[in-house]
């Protein structure tokens, strides 16, 4: 399957670099994965699927079911859909117009994050739970099938209720 891997936030605001750090390590441990990084994702990233089989956006959020979520993306204009910090879902849907065509099947990875102030490092509650995704990340990197990364989003309500 060819993957791209998408994951953005901001290193200088506590847990949004919860993202960036996650995209990291999967770039380590698979350096030929065709990885995006950035502070927000934009129209441009739309282009960014093009020749992909799926997708893999990974972000970090502050109501997010802890310890993370994960879920299969659909294509949605939404109250984000301009030129400035998209959502997963609108960058899908721009793909949408650009091309004239679905986009890959795409999921979000989405990890509970507590501060996001400006200066901080990652929370310990955020550190924790880099490492509980990290290993649903080598979950999915086994299991590297839509079909099978479908049945993982809809088991992912459960470990959505673990223990913070």
């Amino acid at each position: 399957m060819r993957l791209v891997v998408l994951g953005w936030g901001n290193d200088a605001r506590g847990d949004d670099a919860l993202g960036p750090a996650l995209l990291d390590r999967i770039a380590a441990a698979w350096p030929d994965l065709p990885m995006v990084d950035d502070y927000q994702l934009q129209i441009e990233h739309a282009l960014d699927l093009v020749e992909a089989d799926c997708a893999l956006f990974l972000d970090a959020g502050k109501d997010t079911p802890a310890p993370f979520a994960f879920s299969r993306l659909a294509p949605k204009r939404d109250a984000t859909h301009s030129t400035h910090a998209l959502s997963p879902e609108a960058v899908l849907d721009v793909y949408v117009q650009v091309r004239g065509e679905a986009p890959p099947p795409a999921f979000a990875l989405c990890v509970r994050g507590e501060r996001f102030e400006l200066g901080e490092g990652l929370s310990p509650d955020g550190v924790e739970r880099l490492e509980l995704a990290w290993d649903f990340v080598k979950t999915l990197m086994a299991e590297q099938s839509v079909e099978a990364w479908d049945g993982l989003a809809r088991q992912s309500a459960p470990l959505a209720r673990m223990p913070a």
